[in-house]
This record gives structure tokens, C-alpha cells and sequence, in this order.
């Protein structure tokens, strides 16, 4: 077995089991929360529970007791919109000897929380159900240990700053943490009510409650690291951040249909999409994934955008306007930056602060520059934004030339990459564990690498720049583009098609050799337009051989390969993300029917899992009948290109393409699968006007209907 440092390079530490395999989060902005389903924080299994802010875990302990013990759970939820957590709670059995002088459930504690402005606001509603009057000793425990969160994931630091003294004053507790960059670091836990008992680790409180009457507590939890938030009550901040939710939520359509699980799963999805973005300093700009990843990442964000696309271009359009600001101006190996290149993460923890590890600003991903050109092609052909095309027009400029100076350094027309900086990542596609990318004997390809999606995605983007060209009027530059982009196609066919696997090789290692294994890197071919028709199909054949399609979605790895290992994180999983780029492409060259089973196996997916909410990857097992997908334990949930893959599946279905400039919305071979009778999408934007519609399965067609003829969007039905 390897080890651990050979796998992943920023490996997840897994000592012990988690505490909660149903662990619930709330996100808002640069700050998330991970915790129990009694809403507590415990120091025990992975440690991965927390509030955190900016890298930063700012509460590692946060435990309610009633009469010494934990409550009793009955049942707890996060609202279908992610927004307020709610914990029905009891009292467990109190006795005095061996008699029971309070039964279970005589007390009821309802307990409510959600995240706004770097503050964790909770509130807890007791009532006393019982006969007589209740005397509650209620205890509220906390600690702050200020770890980053690349120690949360298992590194190890020789050095770290230092805890400050905890100051209490009349309604508040200040933790605070001073880190060796220099950064004061504070926890303020603030109260509405005066406890019994206040320490610097504890809320001690004395409840009478008279029969039938019911008594309710405010406490909130603020992160700071410059200047203190200020102070709201718990009433003023529901509703404002009910507001912003809310005003975030109507930038996107509504969409359901007569299946009710899949009406449960799209809801959960546009509500974690949502969540990855509301709050964020970044404007509309989706974060990865909580709990590992909830920062700006390029590739990400941009397949994000590229999912929502047809539903919310303003996304795009925020991801574009990020990435350009922090494109890279000049090379900095310990960075791995060059001048166009495109960031891949970004992160603000004392750790990226010190350089003990490179992510502050990062660039090491060799696909993140084309899928910026790529997504902004699609942009403009969503929405005809041309003054934002010339504004974005000279960072597209510079992608381009990094992909032919930087990214193709040998000058064979394919873009590779090797590691620069010994702490940066080793591999750098999206499968960026050390293992995966390897030959069919299981020795790993040495660098420098060329991926073939790379390749799919460099001629997609060179593509994407032509037609910017061409709308602008540079037709010479738009026909060589158009050369360039043809060239890379030959070539691609001629090295990286292997016939006797029916699939394009994983890769071409550093001496040009063919990483021949099967692989889901291939479907992102489809996804780019870069196969040809015949060997496209014989690619979606293999994709759905046993070996590759799990019944659940297509592995990352298929199961015959020496590295094969389903429970592995890159090396036999299933991606939902990576899954709907494959549809998108299997639709693409004509395969509906086998796009509509990947979104079927997910819509199934979603019934099984907690909260129907797809997480960032799960095992790669054999379906079994009759029960549910094995998880993958350190997954991050909601991941913001998992919420949004079914929208880029439906769109690949439906074949809708969306001219603001006509205002014409497109439907070529729409399909619907038979799981899926009904769809209506409300609010569907095109320029500054919307339309209603509603889709129905007829037999192996779809009719598509406009709900509201006043509408001035013109639909278009193009059957082949």
C-alpha cells in the first residue's frame, strides 16, 4: 500500500471515524459551520467539526448539557434553502437513586442557528411538558483552538503562535489567538441573557420553568480578525439575512416536474449552489466546497459557472471578472505562476500567510487558463455582453498566450505540466492526487504530463477565442485560431486514440509515451468536441461497460486497471461533476439516451443520501439492489460543481441554447428519460426578459410549450 504522502500530497488525515455520518453545515460567506445533529461541536472522531472563518477554526468545542448530560435527539434538519438549522431536542431520563423523577421527554429544547456576517447566531426555545415545575440546569461548553485548516486535515506545524488570555466582560467572552504572522486572531461569544455562571469556557444557567411555559435564549459566536462585527440581535439578524438569501435565490429560475424525488433533489441543489455563493467578498462567485475547499478555486468555479450557465449567467460573469483580477502577471516558481495563467486557489489561513503552504495565491493548474477562454466564449453566446467581452478581451489575450508559450513549452502542440514548487501539487489536472495518473502497469507517468481533457479543453478554448474574434471583427485572427485549433485536433487523434482499448489514453508522460488505461478523463473529450464521430461512439460504448459504469455513474477508474481501487479518492470513485461533463458530451454527439441514464442513476443517488444533497464524490462499488451508494468519508458536502451537475445534465438533454441577441431559446433533440414526465422551468431569463415553460415526454419526443404567450422570447424545437 502506499502511503499516505505518496497518494495526496495535502492529504486528508482519517485516524478515526467520523462522529456523525450525517454531519449538518451552514455556510455564509467566508465563514462555515460543521457540527452534529444535536448541533454540537465534538472533539472526537476526525475533528473536523467547527466553526471556521478565513482557514481558521474559531469554536473546536461547543457541547449543551441538560443536567449534566446530552440531550436526547429526536430529529434535526437543515431547512430545504440552507439556511437555518433546527434541532428538536429532550431530556433524557433524571434520576435521584433508582427512581425517575423526570421522564424523558418532559422537557422540550428546540434549538435553532444560522450563519450572517462572520457570526454563528443560535437560539434556544425550552418548554416544560410536564405536571409540576421544572428546574433546568442548562450548560453551555466552548473552546477555540485557531487551527488552520490544513491542520485540521492532519499537518502537523513545528511552530504556532499564541493563545491570549480570555476576557470576560458583562454579556461577552473574547478568545483570542495570536499567530505567528503576526494576525490577532478572536472568538466573541456574546449573550442576550445573563447566565448563572460565565467563565472562559463555559455558560451556566438556572431554569424554573412553570408548567406548559416556554422560555427562549440568544447567544451568538462572531469571528473576527481586524475589526469587530457589530452587534445585532437575533430577531434584526434573521430577517436581514432572510433578505439576502432570499434576493440571492430570485437570480435564479424554478424548476420542478412530476417526480417528486427529483423536485427534492433540484431544490436541495439550487439551495447549495446558492450557499456557496451568498456572502462571499468575491461577488457571485461559487466557493468549492465545505468543509475542505471553501475558498475561491479557478477550475471549480469555472466548471460551476459553466453548469449554471444557461441559468444564471451573472456567475459566469462574476467567476470571469475574479479570475482575471488575479491572473498571474509574472513567473514565480514557489507559486507555480506564470504571466496569463490562471489561479487555482486561494486561501487566507496563517499557514498560506507563512508560506508553509504555497495556496495563498496558487496557480498550479494546467486547466484552469483554457476553461477561462472556454467560459468566456459561452458567456458571451449566452448573453451578448460585448462591453464585457472588451473588457475581459486582454486577459483572454494572455490565456492564450500562456497556452502557447507556458503551457506547450516543447512546442508539439500539447499543453503539459510538471510541479515547480516542491510544496505545490505533483499532479495537476483535476484528478490531483500523487497516484493518478499512471500507466496500465500501475508505474506513474513521469512529467512533464499532457492529460488528454487538456488537450480537449485547449481546443475548445482556441475555438471559443475564434468566434470572440469573429464577432469582433478580426477575421484573420479568428481563421488562425480556427488553424491552431484544427492542427491540435489531428495531432490528438493521431497520439492519444488507442484502438485496441476503444478510448483515448489517460495521458502522454514526459517521454511521450501513452498512459494506456480507461479512464473517465476520456468522456471530457466528448464534453470538448475534440473526438471524431466514429470514435466517439466507440468511446461512449466503453464508458458504459460494467467495468466503467457503476450503475450509480461513470468511475473516475475502471475496474480492471492496476490501480483500480473503489474507496480511492481519484483511482475508482465516482465524481458527479466529472459524470456531467461526460453527459453534456455523450449528448453532444447524439447519445440522449445514455446521458438521461447517468442523470437517473444520480436523481437515484440523491433518494439515498442525507438532505438529497450530492456530495463531492462517493465510492465506486458495484450497485447493489435494493440498497443504497457507499461514501466516500472525507468528502466535502454541499461541493458546488456536484450541486450544479444535474443542471448541465438536463441542459445537455433538452439541447437548449439560449441567443440573448434574438432572444431565442433553442431545444434540439430534446429528450427527457422516462423517470421524468413533466418539467416545468419558470423565470428562464434571456436578455432582459423571461419566459415560462413547460416540457412534456411524449413516447421518444418532447414537446415543449411556452406558458405565457405574452412572453417576447421566441422558442425554437429542432428535431433531427
Amino acid at each position: 500500500m502506499d502511503a499516505p504522502g505518496i497518494t495526496q500530497h495535502y492529504y486528508i488525515a482519517t485516524a478515526l471515524s467520523p462522529t456523525d455520518d450525517r454531519a449538518r453545515v451552514l455556510k455564509y460567506g467566508r465563514t462555515f459551520f460543521v457540527f452534529d445533529r444535536l448541533g454540537d461541536v465534538q472533539t472526537t472522531g476526525m475533528g473536523e467539526q467547527g466553526l471556521f472563518f478565513e482557514d481558521t477554526r474559531h469554536l473546536s468545542e461547543l457541547m449543551v448539557h441538560l443536567w449534566e448530560t446530552r440531550p436526547l435527539l429526536l430529529s434535526s434538519t437543515v431547512e430545504t434553502s440552507n439556511f437555518l438549522f433546527t434541532g428538536d431536542l429532550a431530556n433524557l431520563d433524571v434520576s435521584r437513586g433508582n427512581a425517575v423523577v423526570i421522564p424523558r421527554g418532559t422537557l422540550h429544547l428546540l434549538r435553532s442557528r444560522f450563519l450572517w456576517k462572520n457570526t454563528c447566531y443560535e437560539e434556544f426555545v425550552f418548554v416544560n411538558h410536564g405536571l409540576s415545575d421544572l428546574f433546568v440546569p442548562f450548560r453551555i461548553t466552548f473552546d477555540a483552538d485557531f487551527a488552520d485548516i490544513f491542520e485540521v486535515r492532519g499537518m502537523h506545524r513545528q511552530h504556532k503562535g499564541m493563545r491570549r488570555p480570555a476576557k470576560q466582560e458583562a454579556e461577552s467572552v473574547l478568545l483570542a489567538y495570536e499567530g505567528l504572522d503576526g494576525v490577532e486572531r478572536r472568538t466573541l461569544i456574546r449573550w442576550e441573557t445573563a447566565p448563572t455562571l460565565a467563565t472562559d469556557c463555559e455558560l451556566r444557567y438556572d431554569i424554573t420553568l412553570r408548567p406548559k411555559q416556554r422560555t427562549t435564549f440568544h447567544i451568538s459566536i462572531s469571528c473576527q480578525s481586524n475589526a469587530a462585527p457589530p452587534c445585532i440581535g437575533y430577531a434584526s439578524a434573521v430577517g436581514a439575512a432572510r433578505h439576502e438569501q432570499e434576493s440571492v435565490g430570485e437570480a435564479f429560475p424554478r424548476m420542478y416536474s412530476s417526480n417528486s424525488r427529483f423536485n427534492d433533489w433540484i431544490n436541495r441543489s439550487f439551495a447549495d449552489v446558492q450557499m456557496m455563493m451568498v456572502g462571499n467578498p468575491e461577488p457571485s462567485y461559487p466557493y468549492a466546497g465545505v468543509p475542505w475547499f471553501s475558498t475561491v478555486f479557478g477550475r471549480d468555479g469555472i466548471i460551476t459557472a459553466l453548469q449554471m450557465l444557461w441559468l444564471n449567467p451573472a456567475m459566469a460573469k462574476g467567476v470571469l471578472e475574479c479570475l482575471a483580477s488575479t491572473q498571474a502577471t509574472e513567473i514565480d516558481a514557489a507559486i507555480e505562476a506564470e504571466p496569463g495563467k490562471i489561479l487555482h486557489e486561494m486561501r487566507q489561513g496563517e499557514m498560506a500567510a507563512l508560506g508553509e503552504v504555497p495556496f495563498g495565491r496558487y496557480y498550479g493548474s494546467v486547466d484552469a487558463t483554457p476553461l477561462f477562454i472556454i467560459l468566456a466564449g459561452a458567456y458571451y453566446e449566452r448573453t451578448a455582453d460585448r462591453s464585457f467581452i472588451e473588457h475581459l478581451w486582454p486577459h483572454i489575450e494572455r490565456a492564450l498566450r500562456w497556452i502557447d508559450d507556458f503551457g506547450d513549452a516543447d512546442g508539439d502542440a500539447f499543453v503539459e505540466y510538471r510541479q515547480r514548487s516542491e510544496k505545490g501539487l505533483v499532479q495537476q489536472g483535476w484528478k490531483d492526487s500523487n497516484d493518478s495518473i499512471f500507466h496500465a502497469d500501475g508505474s506513474l507517468a513521469e512529467a512533464p504530463i499532457a492529460l488528454c481533457e487538456v488537450q480537449g479543453y485547449v481546443y475548445a478554448a482556441k475555438l471559443a477565442a475564434a468566434r470572440l474574434c469573429r464577432f469582433a471583427g478580426s477575421s484573420l485572427r479568428s481563421a488562425a485560431l480556427e488553424v491552431e485549433a484544427e492542427n491540435l485536433r489531428s495531432r490528438f487523434e493521431e497520439h492519444f486514440w488507442c484502438d485496441e482499448l476503444s478510448t483515448y489514453v489517460l495521458a502522454l508522460d514526459g517521454r511521450k509515451r501513452p498512459c494506456q488505461v480507461h479512464t473517465s478523463n476520456a468522456g471530457h473529450c466528448l464534453y470538448t468536441g475534440i473526438a471524431s464521430p466514429d470514435r466517439a461512439r466507440r468511446l461512449a460504448e466503453t464508458l458504459f461497460r460494467p467495468e466503467s459504469f457503476s450503475g450509480w455513474g461513470v468511475r473516475t477508474v475502471a475496474s480492471g486497471e492496476s490501480r483500480y481501487n473503489p474507496l480511492s479518492y481519484h483511482n475508482g470513485s465516482v465524481w458527479p461533476h466529472d459524470n456531467s461533463l461526460i453527459a453534456s458530451g455523450l449528448a453532444k454527439y447524439g447519445f440522449k439516451n445514455l446521458a438521461g441514464r447517468i442523470l437517473m442513476g444520480l436523481l437515484d443517488l440523491s433518494s439515498m443520501v442525507d438532505l438529497h444533497r450530492l456530495p463531492e464524490l462517493f465510492c465506486g462499488l458495484d450497485r447493489r439492489p435494493g440498497e443504497g451508494p457507499t461514501l466516500y468519508p472525507v468528502a466535502c458536502s454541499p461541493q458546488a460543481w456536484a450541486a450544479a451537475a444535474p443542471f448541465l445534465i438536463l441542459q445537455a438533454c433538452l439541447g437548449i441554447s439560449i441567443n440573448a441577441e434574438r432572444k431565442r431559446i433553442v431545444f434540439e433533440d430534446p429528450y427527457l428519460p422516462e423517470g421524468i414526465p413533466t418539467l416545468t422551468i419558470n423565470d428562464l431569463r434571456c436578455g432582459d426578459v423571461s419566459v415560462d415553460l413547460l416540457l412534456e415526454r411524449r413516447s421518444n419526443s418532447v414537446l415543449v410549450h411556452k406558458a405565457d404567450a405574452r412572453s417576447t422570447i421566441e422558442i425554437v424545437t429542432i428535431v433531427s
